[in-house]
């Protein structure tokens, strides 16, 4: 067995076969007080490659949190090779004040690398991506979609990438979609250093949804034991099969006004669907939203109000998307139980 070396984080250095939590100070406040980011390593004593996972990046995106916790807290969280470490809240400002933002109004992942000299935004960054993101081989980015806005549990990555296309597809979820490097961010940084990450997006910021929390516990377990960090466990239910979208666009709302759903999060839609209507309060119009292609809604507007040129469904697009809806459903199996007419789990 070649035994790791030891890692240094900060100011600690942790050893192999070791679980050691640690805070990182971000920056002191005005009001004299330190932020500091919460960090727990795990390390096996047998050399692996080094994860990282983390979430909240967007302050308000709180179903990563509890992923975390689970993974974290699950008995069958036992390394035999490599390093884990977890970052349950990067952006502890935006968490405390349920805000997406920094407490300078800046985006976080917008603001990657990041500088040690710059704004409260840019030394976050600056610090996360040296201290946590530059030392690990692959990382985990949870995310949910914005206020009032639910995505499908999916994968971005930069699906060319073999490694990381194979370890998309360990994950375990519907739908992959391609995904271009944005400038600013942790992903295009991150991919600098040569970390390559998974970026999964589920659920709707502010809110915990039971499904996306599951899938990603357990889209986690399987990237880990793909990477050999965690024991493979025998399988119970189906896999998965994603489909693979290279392309995605959003709809847009054609007037201002009070919208009347009639498609969800993972439905097939084929070009001239209506997806919604957009009616007056008034009654004096409706009208409708087109699908302009066929795909899969993988993201959609929650709040039943818009203002013309909001977006209000994200379509992935694929050449034979059919197999999405099983998909679904097998996800639905494999991850929820299920309720007695009483409401008790069985």
């Amino acid at each position: 067995m070649v035994k790791a070396a030891p890692l240094k984080i900060g100011d600690h250095v942790i050893e192999p076969g070791s679980r050691t939590k640690l805070q990182l100070s971000a920056a002191r406040l005005y009001t004299d007080t330190d932020m500091s980011i919460p960090v727990e390593v795990i390390r096996a004593k047998k050399e692996g490659p080094t994860v990282f996972i983390s979430a909240a990046i967007h302050g308000d995106e709180l179903n990563g949190i509890e992923i975390v916790r689970r993974v974290l807290d699950s008995p069958s969280f036992k390394l035999i090779a490599g390093t884990v470490i977890a970052v349950p809240m990067v952006n502890v400002y935006g968490m405390l004040m349920q805000s997406r933002y920094m407490p300078d109004r800046r985006d976080l992942n917008r603001s990657f690398p990041g500088s040690p000299n710059g704004s409260l935004t840019s030394r976050l960054a600056h610090m996360f991506l040296t201290e946590i993101a530059a030392k690990c081989d692959y990382g985990i980015d949870l995310h949910t979609g914005a206020i009032h806005r639910s995505n499908l549990p999916q994968i971005r990555a930069n699906l060319k990438d073999p490694k990381t296309a194979e370890l998309a597809h360990a994950f375990g979820v519907p739908v992959l979609l391609n995904s271009d490097l944005r400038d600013g961010s942790l992903r295009q940084a991150a991919d600098e250093t040569g970390t390559k990450i998974l970026l999964y997006e589920a659920g709707e910021a502010l809110r915990f949804d039971e499904l996306s929390i599951r899938a990603g516990v357990k889209g986690i377990f399987n990237v880990l034991a793909a990477l050999g960090v965690v024991s493979k466990r025998r399988r119970s239910m189906p896999k998965i099969e994603p489909l693979v979208a290279y392309k995605s666009s959003w709809l847009r709302a054609p007037e201002s006004g009070i919208v009347r759903d009639r498609k969800s999060l993972g439905d097939y839609v084929k070009r001239g669907d209506v997806l919604a209507d957009v009616c007056s309060p008034t009654g004096t119009y409706s009208e409708p939203l087109l699908a302009n292609r066929s795909g899969i809604i993988i993201g959609k507007q929650n709040i039943p109000l818009v203002q013309e040129g909001d977006a209000m469904f994200h379509i992935a697009l694929f050449d034979d998307p059919k197999d999405v809806v099983d998909n679904m459903d097998q996800l639905q199996e494999n991850l929820m139980p299920e309720i007695d007419p009483q409401g008790i789990v069985v």
